[in-house]
């Protein structure tokens, strides 16, 4: 099978379903960030990411995935995915990762630089571009119906991405860099 079809060199894509949208559409726009953000955590990933990290990091690759499935469907036909959709319970599991690596690390008491071992610039990076598909998320629920899970579970993992990041230097043996503002 080839992996150019032709199809979309007038600027316009298939989403699941059969419907031809513009590839500007903002639902390709969102799918599209939450790709990008998925590729960002690969990154964090291949760069060396510790064990505990790397595991929480596989299973969020495979449900930004399915969420980037979901965004490329019509609503109507999501049933059709065959897929488990992100729900509330992912959300849930979101909080508990948090919560657990959370607990290990020192309190924070002011802003840091999105800085440290290779690892957490990454996972600072993918929290970024993670905040950028939350964004384009939202925006594409203005047009078309998106369940606001999605936009939970992206605000969410920009949270745990956060402090992934602050656990990566931690096991490293670096200290985040804070942020000192410089006055006048």
């Amino acid at each position: 099978m080839k992996i150019y079809t032709r199809t979309g060199d007038r600027g316009d894509t298939g989403m699941f379903g059969g419907e031809r949208v513009q590839k500007d559409d903002l639902r390709v726009e969102a799918y599209g960030t939450v790709d990008e953000a998925n590729a960002a955590i690969g990154l964090a990933r291949a760069a060396g990411a510790p064990t505990g990290i790397d595991e929480v990091l596989l299973r969020v690759q495979s449900e930004l995935f399915v969420l980037g499935a979901e965004l490329a469907c019509a609503a109507e036909k999501t049933d059709r995915l065959g897929l488990t959709l992100v729900d509330s319970a992912r959300v849930d599991q979101l909080e508990r990762d948090i919560d657990a690596f959370e607990q290990k690390l020192p309190e924070l008491k002011n802003f840091v630089l999105p800085a440290g071992t290779s690892v957490a610039a990454a996972l600072h990076l993918a929290r970024t571009v993670c905040r950028r598909a939350e964004r384009r998320v939202l925006a594409a629920s203005r047009t078309a119906a998106v369940r606001p899970e999605l936009v939970v579970y992206l605000n969410r993992l920009s949270d745990l991405l956060f402090v992934l990041a602050r656990a990566a230097n931690q096991e490293a043996g670096r200290v985040d860099v804070p942020w000192s503002p410089r006055r006048g």
